[in-house]
């Protein structure tokens, strides 16, 4: 614990040193800041009309005779925000310069009908028009503060360079200090009386308030300046949490937390309002953790103040106002306004769970959970369950709303949303986020407010757990209750329905009827109806991410997984006849299902084949059925026994006999058909093929005994077996523990099969990988869904740092400290013995589990570094396309089905296989062409092999009368890479998809080329391709030369 204690004190002090600015840069900053005040402080006087920003000055529908007035030079012009508190954290470097404007400008009644936001607005364009001609400003653009549309400010981005910052924006904030009189602006008063408002009695808190931030503006950055003086702790603290909340997109934006703001609740917990929380005894990590217990406690259920306690100026009677106009309160230093009131209640709820889920990471994280906390990205994309796109322009009811409402026609829409959506989904969403960035990158004012919204709105669901989101009936209100039943049809209009329930009530309800394998769709079906229904949006313009992938997980249209429950049956009936068996030397103890479509993690589990059915049983007759069928292994043991041999060859051969024996039972008692062959015994019942294989301890401790379990890189078959059951038992129940865990490793599969990694990461692997985001999901909870588990794979596997740390799979979270230490004790041993022998097997990922504390199952051989390294990169090009397609949709040529197509120029050499003769043809996802290269060879499709057995609608289908038809455990690709390593070893190495591609790529061997002196030219390069081609002749198709090796001195 000492250890991770000064780790993180380590690296959170080299993070600080990292972000902060260095002494030549805030030189320049201070430089461009002086010349950017002298010039504005020489803007002669002059007429303002509203021609300048006429766009700006209409939408708000403010008369040009009104928002007229004579410009002044700014009473005072300082500097604000983190710059003045020497807390401006890289890359991010925003220079705030506070102007105040001169209350000359203005009259009295500005405040009223957003006069005072057109002049505002134009006193910032005479600005605006004087720095374009400035030397040291690039360009200049317009922004809303806050994403508040009525208060733009201007963005400078300056011409000063430096080789420690990537950009200089210095934000133009105007400030109206003294302007008007507060109590003409509490939020009880109603200062928008234009005819389009309505009712004038009612209030407008959010507009009032709007003006009393600027108000208060200087006055609130002096309390924060006084506070952070001379306490450079407290400036580190401030640093890290805007690294913490940056890092967050979804709480660092407009309606939730901003550096400004981070700053004030500092500042309330060092002075006595906060109760001096925070002192100048503490550490930063310290000062860290107290801020973010504070955010995540209940003291913000009342309004909390900055000024002193008991020095309040409002009176009961208006606080309770402020509690029943905004969500959360904290008023300012004046005591004025509420600098928390753009504030949303939704945004609150979830910054508080960041702050208390930050602080559970902190415990539960290794090394003190840094890398959490303070690198790892927190976006929209791999944060959310399901994220929507809302296309917004043009909508009827959007450009109907007012755009001079109290808080603006964007953040009204944001509100209604997020109630329609919250309505709709009731409990099946813990939270909803709706953030709508209204304002167009490139914003001229002159245009007003016609370019804003067409940014799509874009919405975030956190899920609830699959019994609630992914149920198919919505109860509602019972029919005694006509309120809320009338509500509710009129909530839901046609969709609702009057049901009686099993217990005898009648009540409203809802009804999404679907598939089992379909049921993760209901989410988007609800929210498209309901903001159909409400908000009048077709369907196209909605986008919900929730089954773009489905397209490279189905077959046909239809998802196989749907055929899992007639496999576990029949799995169950073969269990329970082999347990039966009694004449048999030894009775059957268990039987343990291994392969991965038992526990609902193969991409493509088996579907039952029409032909492996008893005489007389009547299946549906396909036309075309598969001629191969892939058979699923079954572990059996035997009870125990002193009579076996010590020998392990004659213990093999004595596992042969008993499962002959087996096979024979099972043909004699039940007639079932089962076939034999060396070293594979199969039996086919109920539409599938299972493999029976024997598991002996005595064997496992023979070879245990012996030290050596591999031969040339394969396990002996009895290790192998031993892993799989291990894996298998700890692997099944997680998948009832997280509903989305299998779908979301089929997705991983799939993703590495199709980039032809299939050789070099074991199935099992990739589960392992998959079910650490699961258990250790941090800084993210478990996610829901199979697309945020896929983007989260992708970047974890990219991200982790595998040279220095192994990935250790904690099922049961019972992994003591001294297991910690064993495992780390183990991955030290292991990456010293590969510093040490740089001829021997150098795995680079150490994957440790409950059963393989040594990283020996899965990953002892392979991936090795170069591979790992190509993975992890073509993993953070897939998590890059993955995270715009969610954020922005398909752009171009980028396509979501571009995640699983892989270069094929990357390859030294590429052969291409006859898709005809694949066993499972309809397996594969995209053919593959080759549009580079040299051809070497192209080959005819034998005839001697059909993937299809034809069959005839007139008549029963013939079963079993001629086994040959069928061909158990055959795979050509499979046995035309093993005879490719049999013939050419260590002359390439072999990258295929195991799922069914047509495509292998060969990367030559330069090392052993060079150490073997075989350097030849690429003649001899051809020739060896030529006997590649004539080894899988009948089945290679062609093979094109792309480039030749090379050599390393």
């Amino acid at each position: 614990m000492v250890l991770e204690m000064n780790s993180m004190d380590f690296k959170v002090g080299e993070l600080l040193k990292e972000i902060q600015l260095n002494p030549l840069a805030t030189k320049a900053i201070d430089r461009a800041v002086s010349s950017i005040t002298d010039a504005i402080n020489k803007i002669p006087n002059q007429d303002v009309v509203s021609e300048y920003a006429s766009g700006f000055v209409r939408d708000l529908l403010v008369p040009s005779d009104k928002s007229n007035f004579k410009f002044k030079s700014p009473k005072s012009i300082r500097i604000g925000g983190s710059y003045s508190l020497r807390c401006v954290a890289k890359p991010d470097v925003n220079v705030d310069l506070l102007i105040r404007m001169p209350k000359e400008c203005f009259h009295e009644k500005d405040y009223l009908n957003h006069r005072y936001h057109a002049k505002r607005c134009l006193y910032l364009c005479v600005i605006e028009k004087t720095l374009k001609s400035s030397p040291l400003v690039r360009k200049i653009e317009w922004k809303p503060f806050q994403n508040e549309a009525r208060k733009p400010v201007l963005h400078l981005y300056t011409v000063v360079k430096d080789a420690d910052l990537s950009e200089i924006i210095i934000r133009i904030i105007p400030t109206a200090t003294s302007l008007f009189t507060a109590s003409r602006l509490s939020i009880t008063r109603n200062n928008i009386r234009s005819p389009t408002q309505g009712d004038t009695s009612r209030a407008t808190p959010y507009y009032n308030s709007s003006i009393l931030e600027d108000m208060f503006m200087e006055e609130n950055a002096d309390f924060v300046k006084n506070t952070f003086n001379e306490w450079k702790i407290l400036e580190d603290a401030l640093l890290l949490l805007k690294v913490w909340a940056r890092n967050r997109a979804s709480i660092y934006t407009h309606d939730c937390l901003n550096g400004y703001l981070i700053s004030i609740i500092l500042s309330y917990l060092a002075t006595g309002p906060g109760g001096n929380q925070i002192n100048k005894s503490m550490n930063v990590m310290q000062i860290f953790r107290v801020t973010l217990k504070f955010i995540s406690s209940n003291l913000w259920e009342k309004s909390l103040s900055l000024g002193r306690v008991g020095q309040s100026r409002l009176s009961k009677e208006e606080k309770s106002h402020y509690l029943k106009a905004f969500p959360i309160v904290l008023y300012d230093v004046t005591g004025h306004t509420n600098l928390l009131f753009y504030m949303t209640r939704t945004a609150f709820t979830e910054l508080q769970d960041e702050a208390s889920w930050t602080v559970n990471c902190f415990e539960k994280c290794r090394g003190g959970g840094f890398e959490e906390v303070f690198m790892t990205k927190v976006d929209l994309a791999a944060k959310f369950d399901t994220c929507l796109r809302i296309n917004l322009k043009g909508n009827v009811k959007v450009n109907a709303s007012d755009i001079c409402s109290d808080d603006g026609r964007w953040r009204s829409i944001e509100k209604d949303v997020q109630s329609v959506l919250q309505q709709g989904l009731s409990d099946r969403a813990k939270l909803v986020r709706v953030i709508w960035r209204s304002a167009p990158v490139n914003w001229i004012i002159k245009e007003g407010y016609g370019k804003l919204g067409e940014e799509p709105l874009l919405v975030g669901l956190l899920l609830n757990s699959q019994e609630k989101c992914f149920r198919v009936v919505d109860i509602g209100p019972h029919t005694e209750n006509n309120d809320e039943a009338t509500k509710y049809r009129e909530f839901w209009g046609e969709k609702a329905e009057l049901r009686r329930f099993k217990d005898g009530t009648i009540a409203e309800s809802i009804v999404w009827e679907c598939s089992s394998w379909q049921r993760h769709l209901i989410i988007e079906r609800i929210t498209k109806y309901v903001l159909s229904k409400h908000f009048l949006i077709s369907q196209e313009d909605i986008v919900c991410v929730v089954d773009q992938l489905d397209f490279c997980l189905h077959l046909g249209g239809k998802d196989p997984i749907s055929s899992s429950m007639r496999l576990l049956e029949a799995f169950e009936t073969l269990s329970k006849r082999l347990r039966l068996l009694e004449d048999i030397p030894l009775r059957i103890s268990s039987v343990q299902p291994l392969d991965p479509a038992f526990r609902h993690m193969a991409v493509f589990p088996p579907e039952p084949h029409p032909l492996v059915y008893k005489k007389g049983i009547t299946k549906k007759i396909l036309k075309l059925a598969t001629t191969c069928i892939e058979p699923l292994t079954v572990m059996i043991q035997l009870e125990g026994s002193g009579n076996w041999p010590l020998d392990a060859k004659v213990i093999a051969s004595t596992k042969a006999a008993f499962l002959l024996k087996i096979c024979e039972s099972l043909q004699d008692h039940w007639g079932m058909h089962t076939s034999a062959a060396e070293n594979e015994f199969n039996v086919l019942m109920d539409g599938y093929a299972f493999s029976l294989k024997i598991l002996h301890e005595r064997s496992l401790n023979l070879l245990r005994k012996d030290g050596n379990d591999y031969i040339k890189g394969k396990r002996y078959v009895d290790e192998e077996l031993f892993f799989r059951s291990q894996h298998s038992s700890m692997i099944n129940g997680l998948h009832g523990r997280y509903p989305a865990y299998g779908s979301a490793v089929r997705l991983a599969k799939r993703w590495v099969s199709s980039h032809l990694f299939s050789s070099f990461l074991e199935e099992e692997a990739t589960e392992l990988i998959v079910a650490y985001l699961f258990l250790r999901p941090f800084p993210f909870h478990a996610p829901s869904t199979r697309i945020t588990g896929f983007l989260r794979f992708l970047r974890l596997l990219s991200n982790y740092d595998w040279a220095f740390s192994p990935l250790t799979v904690d099922i049961n979270e019972d992994f003591t400290s001294q297991d910690e230490w064993e495992i780390h004790e183990n991955f030290m041993a292991s990456r010293k013995l590969s510093e040490e022998n740089v001829q021997n097997l150098k795995p680079a990922m150490f994957l440790a589990s409950t059963y393989d504390k040594k990283s020996e199952a899965w990953t002892k051989i392979s991936p090795n570094d170069e591979i790992l390294r190509r993975m992890a990169a073509y993993a953070q090009s897939s998590a890059d396309l993955l995270t715009k397609l969610i954020l922005q949709g398909q752009n171009g040529p980028y396509t979501w089905e571009c995640l699983f197509r892989t270069p094929m120029n990357n390859y030294d050499a590429v052969v291409l296989l006859h898709r005809e003769k694949l066993s499972y043809p309809h397996h594969l996802l995209f053919p593959s062409t080759i549009s580079h290269g040299r051809p070497v060879i192209h080959g005819s499709a034998s005839k001697d092999f059909q993937s299809f057995i034809e069959q005839h609608d007139g008549g029963s289908a013939q079963r079993f009368v001629d086994a040959s038809q069928l061909l158990v455990n055959f795979d050509p690709t499979r046995f035309f890479l093993e005879n490719l390593k049999e013939e050419f070893p260590e002359t390439f190495g072999i990258w295929y998809d195991s799922l069914g591609g047509d495509a292998i790529g060969l990367t030559w061997d330069s090392k052993k080329r060079k150490r073997d002196g075989n350097a030849d030219g690429e003649a001899s390069l051809i020739n060896t391709l030529k006997c590649v081609g004539e080894l899988g002749k009948g089945f290679v198709k062609s093979i094109y030369f792309v480039k030749p090796p090379k050599m390393h001195a």
